[in-house]
């Protein structure tokens, strides 16, 4: 499985690849894209950090 872990505000978010992730507390209207900073991606054994 491959994901990444994104900040979100304060928070930490595990994303899957080709998933969608419901934030609260973004000023941005219902359906609108942003991008998060990744902080690790995942690759199945293989971790890489990023910040």
């Amino acid at each position: 499985m491959v994901y990444a872990v994104a900040r979100a505000g304060a928070r930490q978010e595990k994303v899957p690849v080709g998933d969608y992730v419901t934030l609260h507390r973004v000023s941005r209207g219902a359906g609108s894209t942003i991008q998060l900073p990744a902080l690790l991606l995942v690759d199945g054994d293989k971790v890489t950090s990023i910040a």
